[in-house]
This record gives C-alpha cells, structure tokens and sequence, in this order.
C-alpha cells in the first residue's frame, strides 16, 4: 500500500464527472485506476506541483486498487526506482501520477468509449 486514502482535487472530480458522463463507468476507482496506469505508461516524469486534494471524492486503497493491490503498489514502486524516487516521496509520486493520468484519459475519452463498447462485448461472449 503507499497510501490510506486515495483523494483527488476539485478539477480532477469534475474532469472525472465528464469522464464518467463520456465513457458510461461510473465508479471512480476503475477510472482512476486506469488513469494513474495510463500515466505510469507514459515515460515522461510529470512536472512537479502541488496538487490540493480538495474535492470530496476519496477511496481507501484498498477500494481503489481493489484484487490488484500488490500489482498496483509493485508497479508504481518500480516506476519510482526508475525515476529515482526516493520512498518517501511515494505518496506524492503517486498523487501527480494520478492527477495526470485523468487528465490523459479525458484527452482520449473517444478511444475509452470505443474500449469500453469492445470490453462490453468479449463479456457477453
């Protein structure tokens, strides 16, 4: 676990508002799931900032990483090994990983849809 509870700022609730809107998956922690991997893939270390995380929208870990926990945790620590993060800086890592992650995925909200309609048809199959 590298932190307790998951938290996002007011801007990222409402960029996840219209994701949730645009993509029809309505639980935060799926989004910001794929959110922080869709950062964690991206090989750019994301500009330092501060992020106030003062919106409502909280999850546990255990919530937002759901049966993926050790995998999660190992790839992000992982990541952070590679961008010479030190431990406890983890947390932080994390939040900026995440906040930009949303933000990528509402720049792609058209392929998500197209990935959430083809998900949707492998389950019925």
């Amino acid at each position: 676990m590298i932190i307790d509870v998951v938290r996002v700022s007011e801007k990222a609730k409402h960029q996840l508002l219209t994701l949730k809107r645009r993509t029809g998956i309505l639980q935060w922690n799926v989004l910001c799931r794929w959110a922080l991997l869709a950062s964690l893939a991206e090989r750019t270390i994301p500009p330092h900032e501060e992020i106030v995380t003062d919106s409502n929208v909280e999850m546990s870990w255990k919530t937002f990483a759901g049966t993926l926990d050790d995998a999660i945790t190992a790839v992000v620590r992982q990541r952070a090994h590679e961008d010479k993060v030190a431990e406890d800086q983890l947390p932080q890592f994390f939040k900026i990983h995440l906040h930009r992650g949303i933000a990528y995925l509402l720049n792609s909200a058209q392929d998500l849809r197209r990935l959430v309609a083809m998900t949707s048809r492998v389950d019925k199959t």
